[in-house]
């Protein structure tokens, strides 16, 4: 799920950093390797649930065009509109073999294309980088407008607590005969608590290959935010819910028997209120 902001930002720091993150390729191999393979998975089986093919679509933040090129194959009408003209460019090259959608560089506070024109939007990534409440409710409100009545909104979040699961699950590891510590260093530790109670993600300097400046939250807060711009929220459903920790899960997700053992838990799980912060990523699903 790929980055989206605006061009002419009152903070130019935060903008050349989120920027240069996604314009430098982090998503170029992200959705295949890790735990990006049950993201990928897992967003898709979901996005099926609500989305078959004759629809017009705009993929906001859409990174190198991963699903829009998965939503042109099943045959609708797909506008990638991202930020990062590299990302853009590496779609164009490399994401229509076999497909054909739009992308260009676009504004998620300013969307170009006419009121009530698409079936779906897509926010799989302006939510949790615009850190200012306003700009979100400004992406979502820009969202209202291009939909038609009764369309489609699909908003990702990244839990608050993310990575302060991440780094217990992975606590006293030996990794490349490395001891993965990270709760040790003062400056991760004081990263997830801001995380956990602003929801402010700071990269650290001591950190450059994490995530760019970001704003983490809850489904409830994101189902507020949604709703306060006038959608009629459905649900929230956690992507990789609570499978993404298991041991050897690379191994696991690789067998297919293992697979759906594992799919079959977080099917279960994934609109539990109890669970849906332990998932790295979740979606808010909601219409005009």
């Amino acid at each position: 799920m790929a980055s989206f902001l605006y061009f002419c930002d009152i903070k130019p720091k935060i903008m050349s950093e989120i920027y240069d993150f996604y314009n430098n390729g982090a998503e170029i191999g992200r959705l295949e390797r890790g735990l990006g393979i049950v993201e990928f998975h897992r967003t898709m089986e979901i996005l099926a649930r609500y989305i078959d093919g004759g629809k017009v679509i705009y993929d906001i933040g859409g990174g190198i065009g991963m699903y829009a090129a998965w939503l042109a194959k099943k045959g609708n009408e797909v506008h990638l509109i991202e930020l990062a003209e590299n990302a853009v460019e590496y779609a164009k090259a490399n994401m229509m073999q076999d497909c054909q959608f739009i992308a260009e560089t676009g504004n998620a506070l300013q969307v170009n294309r006419p009121d009530e024109s698409a079936d779906v939007v897509l926010l799989m990534g302006p939510q949790y980088h615009l850190r200012d409440r306003e700009d979100r409710m400004q992406s979502l409100r820009e969202a209202f407008r291009v939909l038609k009545k009764g369309g489609l909104l699909v908003a990702a979040g990244i839990s608050k607590f993310s990575s302060m699961t991440w780094a217990l699950s992975v606590y006293g590891e030996k990794k490349n005969e490395n001891l993965m510590e990270f709760l040790d260093d003062p400056v991760f530790l004081n990263m997830i608590k801001g995380e956990m109670t602003t929801g402010d993600h700071i990269r650290p300097k001591e950190y450059p290959k994490f995530i760019a400046e970001s704003y983490f939250t809850t489904s409830d807060e994101m189902k507020s935010e949604i709703a306060e711009a006038g959608f009629m929220v459905e649900k929230a459903i956690a992507v990789e819910g609570c499978i993404w920790f298991t041991p050897h899960l690379t191994e696991k997700w690789e067998d297919e028997a293992s697979r759906e053992r594992l799919l079959d838990i977080v099917r279960i799980t994934e609109s539990e209120p109890e669970m849906m912060g332990m998932s790295p990523h979740f979606l808010v699903v909601a219409r005009k």
